[in-house]
Order: C-alpha cells, then sequence, then structure tokens
C-alpha cells in the first residue's frame, strides 16, 4: 500500500535538523547568518544583489526546520494592495475610465524538489504587478487646459498656476508635474502623474469665467479698443 498523499514530503521535511531563531529583522543576507548560527550549519542560499538590501520583518520561532522559517517569512511578507489606473486605451471613454486593480505581492526563499540539508536557497521577490497586463499603462499624461475664458475674466497665468501649486505642496508632493504656457493659443499645457495633473482642472472648476474686480487695473486685460 502507497503512503498518503504528502506523506514523503512530510516525513523528509521532518527529518531536517530544527533549532529556535530570534531574529530581530534584517537584509536577506541578515537571515542566512541568523540560521547559520541557529543551525550550526552552513546554508546554500543564493541573494540578488537586486534584492541585497531588502528589509525583512523580524522573527521568532522555535523548533523549526530551515523549510519551515522560510515558508513563515513567505506567509509574513505577504502584501495586497489595490490602486485606480487611468486606461488610455478605453476610446468610448476617451481614457477617463478608472478602474481598480489588486494584485498580491510576496518574498522568500525557494529551492527545486524536496528541501535537504544540501539544497539551494535561492531568494526571489513576486511583486505581482509585474506580470499584469495593465503594467503597460502609463501613470504620466499630458493635459492642455484653455485659459482663455479666465485670462479675460481678469486672472493671470500665476494666479491659477500658483493655486495648483499650492495644492501640491499641501498634499506633500515632491515630485510635481512640469507646467509651460503657450501664449500663442492661451493653452496651459501640464505633464506629470494623472492624479496630480488633475488639479489644475479642479482649479478652473472653482474660478468664475466672468469679468471680476481687480485692486490693480493693470491686472485687467486690455481690449482691442484700448
Amino acid at each position: 500500500m502507497s503512503p498518503p498523499e504528502g506523506y514523503v514530503l512530510v516525513k523528509a521535511t521532518n527529518s531536517l535538523p530544527k533549532f529556535d531563531l530570534d531574529f530581530p529583522g534584517g537584509s536577506p543576507k541578515d537571515l542566512v547568518g541568523a540560521i547559520e548560527k541557529a543551525s550550526d550549519r552552513p546554508i546554500n542560499a543564493v541573494i540578488p544583489d537586486e534584492y541585497a538590501r531588502l528589509q525583512m520583518p523580524a522573527l521568532q520561532v522555535k523548533n523549526v526546520t530551515v523549510s519551515q522559517v522560510f515558508e513563515a517569512l513567505k506567509q509574513a511578507s505577504q502584501k495586497s494592495e489595490r490602486f485606480i489606473v487611468l486606461d488610455p486605451r478605453d476610446a468610448t471613454t476617451k481614457g477617463q475610465t478608472d478602474t481598480w486593480y489588486k494584485y498580491t505581492s510576496n518574498y522568500g526563499f525557494r529551492t527545486e524538489g524536496t528541501p535537504a540539508e544540501n539544497s539551494i536557497w535561492y531568494f526571489y521577490w513576486d511583486r505581482g504587478d509585474e506580470r499584469a497586463p495593465w503594467q503597460v499603462i502609463s501613470s504620466t499624461v499630458c493635459k492642455f487646459y484653455q485659459l482663455g475664458p479666465y485670462l479675460e475674466a481678469g486672472y493671470t497665468v500665476d494666479d491659477i498656476t500658483t493655486a495648483a501649486e499650492t495644492a501640491w505642496r499641501m498634499l506633500g508632493v515632491t515630485n510635481t508635474p512640469a507646467i509651460s504656457y503657450h501664449k500663442d493659443t492661451k493653452v496651459l499645457i501640464a505633464v506629470g502623474d494623472e492624479d496630480k495633473v488633475v488639479l489644475i482642472g479642479d482649479v478652473l472648476k472653482q474660478l468664475p469665467a466672468v469679468p471680476k474686480e481687480k485692486s490693480n487695473n493693470k491686472d485687467l486685460p486690455k481690449s482691442k479698443d484700448q
């Protein structure tokens, strides 16, 4: 009679050396060093340079094997995130469709086959968003705002851009959108992250496109007869 499903794997992993581990947190290399010290045995581990500085959480476990520690790390590192992506490929709504996306990431050490004392473990970081089809969508956009009606109403370009810059500063934005005013067409051009650029449109919505009183007449636009 053959053994129950999973019996061979469980038997093999349970026969591995066990130890207690009190890892305060640190890089993958720090974890490998802590396991080698706790188990008094060397570990064959490969850590890509791009992940060498990743900081991992603390682990405190008792009477465990190397494979159990790495499985616990995988579970502890799982992280689910949700975010909105503007899909410019949606022609039906002219690129104004907001879609929610969700992905789960995790990292840890893997090995091929059944874990053994001489197994070669390699570090991985599975970031689910990297394999998603919507990764090709860029969050950087270019938008155009016609300022003619607002300039005719007595506002200046500085009035509008300063309001947007104030909002970005209050939000703590460090990488602010690039903005440029084209005098011939009276168009304000903005390039940057979608959620930052749209604040310019929000500013314009709050400005009535009708003449407003100014304390200094030189701020008012000249008529063609003047």
